[in-house]
């Protein structure tokens, strides 16, 4: 018997957290993160950055989307992780050590996740490599509405380190780093390959995430976090072990850190039952 959305539930229970909203109550200071997204969210440049990021990935090389859904989506989860990491007793290390304050932790995170992707208006390989000089012009002409000469300049840092960890072989040196890390990671619904799967891409990565119906974040037990990850079939695992469990295994969060994914389709044998990393 395939299960259902019920029965799915009884993975974990509980409550997801999906989406970040600024007028709930939440377990670190947040006055500062919301007055800075709501600014991100209203500025002509980063929308157009949002948007124009997406024709190379998936318009050119028919890769997974990389627009501004996937910036919705890698900063919600960015930002409920931090709470759920938050309220499991995780101490942030990188605003701490530049001697910022612990309001400017989630404003690193939301941050780093808006702008992680935007050199994929250059190009899709090395990515990464390219968002930071662009990122830091946006960071120059934003931050000082919100921070003095100093701190700004210590923001920036640790805003750009957060980018560059996202997807290359620099090792996140801040748990902050790791969070955007991890969150890029977890967004590997089948939504995100529906563009470049409609238009007869076929690659691992596409038909892979075609497989994952639905990953969830709920608060744990054992451990602060719990990722739980519902496929429909067994090439799911490639983006559950491949991708996310190498971003993990560099973030510094991975003793935070338990993931679950669990088969559940109903077609013959199943290769895969369940995943646990």
């Amino acid at each position: 018997m395939t299960p259902t959305d019920d029965q799915s539930e009884e993975l974990s229970g509980r409550e997801e957290l999906r989406t970040y909203d600024p007028e709930e109550a939440h377990s670190f200071p947040d006055e500062r993160l919301n007055e800075v997204l709501a600014t991100v969210d209203a500025d002509e440049e980063v929308t157009a950055y949002l948007e124009a990021q997406n024709v190379n990935p998936v318009d050119r090389m028919q890769y997974n989307d990389h627009g501004p859904k996937h910036i919705e989506i890698v900063r919600h989860s960015a930002l409920c992780l931090y709470e759920l990491l938050k309220r499991g007793g995780v101490e942030f290390d990188g605003a701490r050590q530049q001697g910022l304050a612990e309001a400017d932790e989630p404003v690193i995170i939301g941050l780093a996740a808006t702008l992680h992707d935007i050199g994929h208006v250059v190009h899709r390989e090395r990515h990464p490599y390219y968002s930071i000089p662009l990122a830091a012009t946006v960071l120059d002409r934003l931050l000082p509405q919100f921070y003095d000469t100093a701190e700004a300049v210590r923001m920036k840092g640790e805003i750009l380190h957060a980018i560059i960890c996202h997807q290359t072989e620099e090792e996140p040196l801040t748990l902050e780093a790791g969070v955007v890390r991890v969150a890029d990671g977890l967004d590997m619904e089948r939504g995100r390959s529906r563009v470049p799967y409609e238009q007869g891409g076929r690659g691992i990565n596409t038909v892979s995430s075609q497989a994952i119906e639905r990953v969830r974040l709920i608060e744990g037990e054992q451990r602060p976090v719990l990722v739980e990850i519902v496929m429909t079939n067994a090439a799911g695992v490639y983006q559950v072990d491949n991708l996310l469990g190498s971003k993990i295994a560099d973030s510094g969060l991975d003793p935070s850190l338990r993931i679950v994914a669990a088969n559940i389709a109903d077609r013959g044998e199943r290769i895969v039952d369940r995943l646990e990393l």
